[in-house]
């Protein structure tokens, strides 16, 4: 598989096939204020998840593994604290059954091309590693959208730019230009479906910006 895309090359060595990435938020902007209240509740919600996958890896839903997940999972929040990422938004429950089966969609649609790329003979297909700006620019926005896109297959996410919001993608099978603008509005597409899933009114909002507004809004 080559990753040399002639499209990318006239971009520039060293600069991603869809231009240099936008600029971001200041950096000395303030972080939203995280009340003790909803710090505790996220750090609940980050033990009920560490307590689960424990007990996933031990296969034994048991008192013993109980406990002990418990114990784990208090030390990896005591000793390695993440930085806080809170849930501002809401759940709506129309537009996350539209994200899951959409998912679902793209994720045989996609297996089924990769396989007919791998069992096509002689073919070798070309690869790219694309910029690709979000609009909504939270962690939480960031990691959602860079699960989903590196859970369907021909799709990997390389590197996340957290203070530009930008996620670095390599895709597969790219024959010309315009696969890496389709490649792009389907990233697009996915965290416009995240966002009206569990995003807030306000980062809703956002997605409506056109590019050049979305670059420059807070």
């Amino acid at each position: 598989m080559t990753d040399d895309l002639p499209a990318a090359r006239a971009a520039g060595a060293g600069e991603p096939a869809d231009g240099p990435p936008p600029p971001g938020p200041a950096p000395d902007a303030p972080a939203p204020a995280v009340g003790r209240g909803g710090r505790r509740r996220d750090q609940a919600i980050a033990l009920s998840w560490l307590v689960a996958i424990w007990l996933l890896l031990w296969g034994d839903l048991s008192w013993g593994n109980l406990f002990a997940g418990l114990v784990v999972g208090a030390a990896v929040l005591l000793f390695f604290p993440l930085p806080p990422v809170t849930f501002g938004g809401r759940l709506r429950p129309v537009p996350l059954l539209v994200l899951a089966g959409t998912f679902a969609g793209e994720l045989v649609s996609a297996s089924l091309h990769v396989a007919a790329v791998a069992l096509r003979p002689g073919y070798r297909p070309r690869g790219a590693i694309i910029a690709v700006p979000l609009r909504v620019c939270t962690d939480l926005n960031l990691a959602l959208t860079a699960e989903v896109i590196s859970l369907v297959p021909g799709t990997l996410i390389l590197e996340v730019d957290r203070d530009r919001g930008v996620l670095y993608v390599h895709v597969l099978d790219v024959r010309g230009p315009e696969d890496l603008t389709g490649s792009r509005e389907r990233i697009l597409a996915v965290e416009r479906r995240i966002v009206r899933a569990v995003g807030s009114p306000a980062e809703v909002r956002q997605l409506e910006l056109e590019p050049d507004d979305w670059r420059n809004h807070p």
